[in-house]
Formats: C-alpha cells, structure tokens, sequence
C-alpha cells in the first residue's frame, strides 16, 4: 500500500499546516535565471546607458561621474579630468600609428678587414690630344684667340703678335659667336649714395681704376627670334669659356670612328713604372680612353684586364705604385691651367667620370692615397625610393654599364640635349643615329645647351628627381695622403684596403 505523505518539517503528528492568510504582495519578479537572461541588454538613453558604463567600469575617474552629480563642481573637475587623460591616450595612439607607418629603420656598420677586389684606377695626362685630322683648326683658333685677347686686353700671349701685327681681317676666317665687350647698365642715384656712404671710410685708400663692363658672346635661336649673351665678370673665365666652346665645334668635326692611337703616345712615355703587389704591369692590367679636356687615359684593373687584382695586407708597398710623367708639348693653356696627373678610384664595372669625382695630382712630389671600401644596402619598397638595377627608372642607360645614379643623370641630360636641341654634348655617349653638336650644322645648339643647363643645375629637367639610389652601391673612397720630398719624377702611391662597411 502506498505510504502516507510525510507531515511538513516542525509539525507533531496529527496537527494541520496552517494555510497562508493574505498578506503584502512580494517587492518585485524573483531574479531571471541564466536560461532567462537576456545576452544583450537595451537602455531607455544614452544618459541610462553613460550611467550604466560609469557604474561597471574599471576605468579609474569614471564612476566619479555619477558618484559626484549632486555637485556640479566635482563633476566639472572629473569631467575635464577624464577626458584629458581620453585625449592622451589617444595622442599616444597617433604617435605609435604615426611611427609604425613611417616605417623607421635602424643603421649597422661593421668593420671588416678582408681579402678585397682592388677597385679601378684612372689615371689621365691633363693634357688634351691634338688630333691630326682637325689640327689646323685648332692652331686658327688659337690665333684667333690671341687676337681676341690682344684686342680685348693688349696682352700678348706669343711673340707672334709681335713678329707679325695681325688683325682680324687676316685671320682666314671669322668665327661666329665673337668675344665681345659689353657695357654694364649705370647704378641708379640712390645706389651710388650708398655706395659713398659705404667707401666713406676708405677715401685715403688708392682708387683702383674700375670699368663698368663685362665680357661675353651672344647666343641666339633657330630663327633669330630670341637671343641671349653669355657674359663674365672676370674675362680669364670668358674667355675660356669661350674657346672650350669652339674647341667642341671643332672637336665634333672629327670622325667618331677614330681614336688617338697608342703608338703615338704609348704607355711608356707617361707612366714609367707600375707595380701592383710588388709585381710589375703588363698592357693586360690596363685599358686606354680619351677625355677631350684631360687627355689621354688610362684604367687599370677594370672589368675588361685579364687579371684580376686582389688585395689583403696594407700599406703602400702592398698597393698600386706609379712613377708618372708630365709633359707640356701639346698643351692647350685654355682648356686647362694645371699640369700634372688627373686620378679616379671608381668600381671596376662603372665608368670613370673624371669631371665628377677625380683630383689632380701636382708634379714633382711623391703622394700617398689611402682607399677603403665602402658597401651600402638600402631597403626599398614602404622604406625607401630605391632601385634594384634601374630597369624601373625611365632614363636610357647610354653607357652600356651598370646602373649608377651619376650614369642615370648624365644619361637623363644627354636624352634632353638630343630631345630639345636635335643634337648630342660631345662629353656624354650618344646614341645611334644622332650627330653630336656642331654649329656649322646646328647653329643653334649653343642657345639651346645653355638654357639647358640652367634648367639641368635647378632641376627643372627633374633628372634629380627620375635618378634613383641603387638599393646596393659599392664605392671606393680615396684621398691624397700626405706628399714628400720633391722629386724630378712623379710618384703615386695606392694602398690597398682595408675596411668596408655595410648598411
């Protein structure tokens, strides 16, 4: 039989429960349980929905808020308080973001003493060569140079003058663009005041016999429409400007095809000994160019000698030791006004650009050269605006070499000498093709090269700008030593190096 049901807990057997009575309604709904419980809970407003943050947060300052609202001062101060220290944690945020999207990069060079490829030396005469074929010219323009300076000046360079008074009716021909003497416009009344003013206090000084005038030729267009004139202050400087200009004309008749040859200046007669490690050179080690302002050149160890050159152990005994001679027959005073040797330390596999970074050598002293290495690798991409090996950039390589930033901005001027003046400058390649300046056929080309360069040293040509950095550079830097007891024979000295650093 089932059991009877068990009486409630404090009551004797045979008592009945009481019944609940009426009493007071309970306060509120029993609490949800976790079933129950809403996952997202809404608020009536944002100021229910501020108070509710400002109440469970953990930030510190926040409950402040509405623990202070029954006075205005407090919730004033916690206010501005909250939200200053809001705005520097945002700040803070800025820089951290500005940073990291800046993309910073840190620098490390190290020191290393290896066994290194020597770089390529360039050694040039200073001594511009006098070809056979345009060598009448030359010597016409040199009378007429002296003319000009006699007539300009009353100097007498030679005793040609002297021998034989001539005037620029004798000269076989006159040569466009004449050296001229012109005026320069008077100072304004107010400008002459200042000018007393200021010389007040050297009035017991002897006066120098000052002419208002300068010294230059005149450049005109194609059709005569616009023209220009060339001037100088100092009349050294026009007057060799002047006569580099005509030497280019002159030079540009020769044909391209030909070279001076070897025979006629052989290796010997400007380089009387050579020694790298203690070994002498054979013509193997070395190649031979012409420059049209330094003369005959010459490379050793560049990318085409058959033997390598290494170097390990320093000091002058261990590197390149030259004994160098200048001579002064064909000289040309007016292209250059030193004597000596013009020396470049370049890669092995990159032109030498005597112009850019060569330096000169004086006779008669024995001059030391120290050389190291010097590697460099930028990031490119978000870090840098560098290039790999120039394929990306849109300049024509016109040297046949490896990208280098000096190969891109001669190569990006030449491409705008051709584009705007019909012609190539004799000092930079050319391609097929293309003639190089010459005014007996583009007489107009000295305008045009001259506003050219203007707008090439402001940047106008933007060849600055289209030039990028290699990502990987390797540069040998050099420079003179020290020099010793003067010699009659010229003495040069290259250690090897001895360190490189990377980056």
């Amino acid at each position: 039989a089932p059991r009877p049901p068990r009486p409630p807990k404090g009551l004797m057997k045979g008592d009945k429960p009481e019944e609940p009575g009426p009493g007071p309604e309970p306060s509120g709904p029993p609490p949800p349980t976790e079933e129950e419980e809403a996952l997202l809970e809404f608020h009536r407003s944002y100021r229910e929905l501020f108070e509710f943050f400002c109440n469970n947060t953990t930030i510190h300052g926040a409950i402040r808020l509405v623990c202070s609202q029954h006075n205005r001062m407090k919730t004033v101060f916690w206010a501005v308080l909250w939200l200053c220290t809001f705005g520097m944690m945002y700040w803070q945020f800025g820089q951290l973001f500005g940073e990291y999207f800046s993309y910073p990069v840190s620098l490390n060079i190290n020191l290393n003493s290896d066994k290194l490829v020597f770089p390529a030396v360039s050694i040039c005469t200073l001594n511009p060569y006098r070809y056979k074929e345009i060598q009448e010219e030359l010597e016409e323009l040199d009378r007429i140079t002296e003319q000009t300076l006699f007539d300009l000046y009353k100097y007498n360079s030679s005793k040609t003058l002297v021998a034989h008074a001539r005037s620029r009716r004798d000269l076989r021909e006159p040569l466009p663009h004449p050296l001229q003497r012109l005026p320069v416009p008077a100072p304004s009344h107010a400008a002459r005041g200042v000018r007393r003013a200021g010389s007040s206090m050297r009035d017991n000084n002897p006066q120098v016999n000052r002419k208002d005038w300068k010294i230059g030729f005149q450049l005109c267009n194609q059709n005569k429409s616009d023209c220009f004139y060339q001037t100088y202050s100092s009349g050294v400087d026009a007057v060799r400007e002047w006569y580099r200009f005509h030497y280019i004309n002159i030079l540009s008749r020769r044909r391209q095809d030909t070279s001076p040859s070897l025979e006629d200046d052989v290796l010997g007669k400007f380089i009387f000994t050579c020694r790298f490690n203690q070994d002498s050179c054979s013509e193997a080690n070395y190649s031979h160019f012409h420059h049209p302002m330094y003369g005959n050149c010459y490379t050793f160890n560049d990318k085409n000698s058959s033997n390598l050159w290494m170097s390990s152990m320093p000091g002058v005994n261990n590197g390149l030791s030259l004994t160098l001679r200048t001579e002064q027959n064909d000289f040309i005073p007016l292209l250059s006004t030193v004597t000596g040797a013009r020396v470049m330390v370049h890669e092995r596999d990159e032109p030498a650009f005597m112009d850019d970074a060569g330096f000169n050598l004086r006779p008669g002293v024995e001059t030391s050269i120290s050389m190291s290495k010097e590697a460099v690798d930028r990031l490119g991409g978000d870090y840098g605006d560098c290039t790999k090996n120039g394929s990306e950039v849109p300049v024509e390589n016109l040297y046949n070499t490896k990208y280098t930033q000096q190969v891109c901005i001669h190569s990006c001027f030449q491409e705008s000498m051709i584009k705007e003046c019909g012609c190539a400058y004799i000092f930079y390649p050319r391609p097929d093709g293309v003639e190089f300046c010459d005014y007996r056929k583009h007489n107009s080309w000295g305008y045009c090269y001259y506003k050219l360069q203007d707008a090439f040293s402001s940047d106008r040509l933007g060849c600055f700008t289209k030039c990028r950095k290699p990502c990987r550079t390797g540069s040998s830097r050099c420079c003179p030593d020290r020099t010793t007891t003067p010699s009659r024979t010229k003495g040069m000295e290259l250690p090897n190096s001895t360190s490189s650093s990377r980056s």
